[in-house]
Parts: structure tokens; sequence; C-alpha cells
């Protein structure tokens, strides 16, 4: 199976969102807002749905028009294509992100940035129509679509835990202190609260569980929030009765949703 976790630039616009929902159809497993970082991150089954929710996302929102706490590069900005178990590789990804850039850049007009082996998202976000042309499509942004990254990678943990004491240099110290190779982290300013977001790159080795407890050795933690789904075998290492704390569920697990799917 391939998994496909669609990051767009709309988390407050109910109409917008009901109609991503509906174009998603049976493939989506999960929808994630936020009005404050004004994002939805879709949970998508194949490699149908991207497109569909891609060609309507494109077609009704405008990146001029946008504010919001987390950093874009397009109103659909980030595609990222995930192998999750059945056999299915990495190689599988690949030819997954390489043809919705193919198709994003001819069809919809938009310029894409492929990361996965060649570079991380990190790194798109930095050189985007810098150091980084496009691989796809125009050579210049999208006038009201931006550009988007397409992206091949294992499964990570999107992860945010909210500071008692809104305060912004601390929690960029923070995350700088608990930033490493299987955690990355951005200290921000979400309406008069503060957080450290976390990507788990790899949450076989720092989970929930451990970000958490790193993060509260620094400052008083006010909630924890588990951005989208996580697989079953992340909360299958942490203590049960941690996970309200942790703001894990077992139904809000991959496997839960395909089982029900």
């Amino acid at each position: 199976m391939l998994e496909c976790v669609v990051n767009v630039s709309e988390g407050r616009s109910a109409a917008i969102l009901d109609e991503v929902r509906r174009v998603a159809g049976p493939d989506l497993l999960d929808l994630h807002t936020d009005a404050d970082h004004h994002r939805s991150v879709l949970t998508l089954v194949g490699t149908d749905a991207p497109r569909r929710v891609a060609g309507a996302v494109v077609e009704r929102l405008d990146l001029r028009d946008h504010l919001g706490a987390h950093p874009r590069i397009g109103v659909v900005d980030v595609v990222p294509f995930i192998p999750y178990g059945d056999g299915t590789t990495m190689a599988d990804a690949i030819v997954a992100r390489d043809r919705f850039a193919r198709w994003a850049g001819s069809e919809l007009g938009v310029p894409c940035f492929l990361y996965g082996p060649e570079r991380t998202l990190p790194d798109v976000r930095r050189g985007a129509f810098g150091a980084l042309r496009p691989d796809t499509g125009p050579d210049r942004p999208h006038p009201t679509a931006g550009a988007i990254a397409v992206g091949a990678r294992d499964v990570l943990v999107a992860y945010n835990l909210w500071l008692v004491e809104p305060d912004l240099p601390r929690a960029r110290r923070i995350a700088a202190e608990v930033r490493g190779p299987a955690v990355r982290t951005l200290g921000l300013a979400v309406g008069d609260q503060v957080q450290v977001s976390c990507n788990l790159i790899a949450p076989d080795q720092v989970g929930p569980a451990e970000v958490y407890d790193r993060v509260a050795a620094h400052a008083a933690i006010a909630r924890a929030e588990l951005v989208g789904l996580a697989p079953r075998a992340v909360l299958d290492v942490i203590e049960p009765d941690r996970w309200p704390e942790l703001d894990l569920a077992p139904e809000r697990t991959i496997e839960a949703r395909l089982a029900a799917r």
C-alpha cells in the first residue's frame, strides 16, 4: 500500500474543507485541521486521491491571501508518498512521486520540487526558486498556487507540544535542543500560544514519549497533539496509561483506519 499525506494551506474554510473531503472520497483515512497554522493534513491511500485533492485545492485557493503560522511554498504544500506494509517499497513510492510531479507540472501548471533520496524537505524549503530549480513544471511559481514539494519517504509522526508559558524565544531554544537525526523541530507562535512542532522522522528510534520527555525537561507542557495518524507500532512500545497524556489512541492509528475503510 502507498500512503500519501497531503498538506494543504487551508485550515479555516469549512466549505473548502468539505469539498476537499468530498473529492478525496473513501481513500481519505484522516483529516486534521488547524486554523492558526491555516493548514490541513490529509492522510490518503493510493495515488488517485492525491491528484483529485490537488486539483480541487489549486482551483480554489490563492496563496497570496494566506496567513498562517506554518511555513509553506504552495497551496498544495507537501505531497509525500510512503510505502506501508504488504511488500510496497521505497522504489514504488519514488515512482508514484515522480508521476505525480510530472502530472502536476503539466496538468496543473504548478512547479514541483522533489525530495527523498536526493534531498530533504527542509532543503526544498530553503532552496526553492533560489539554489534549487523546479524538477517539473514551470520555472517560476504558479501565480496563485505557488509550488509543491513532492516526496518519497518513510513513515513519520507529526507531533506538536504546546508550552504552558507563551515564550517564543524559549520554544525556539528548546526546539534546537531536542532536534537531531531522528527529530526535526520548529519553535512556532500559534495564536497567543507557542509550540515545539516536531516531525519524528524515525519514530521507532525517537517516539512521542521520548520527545515529550525531552521537551518537558526544559519547560512545562500544556498539551500534546498528534497531527494525523500514527503507526500502531508507535503505541505498542508506550505504556497505555501514558497514551492520553501523549494524545495517542488505538483508533487514531493507520491500522485502525485501514480496517474501518
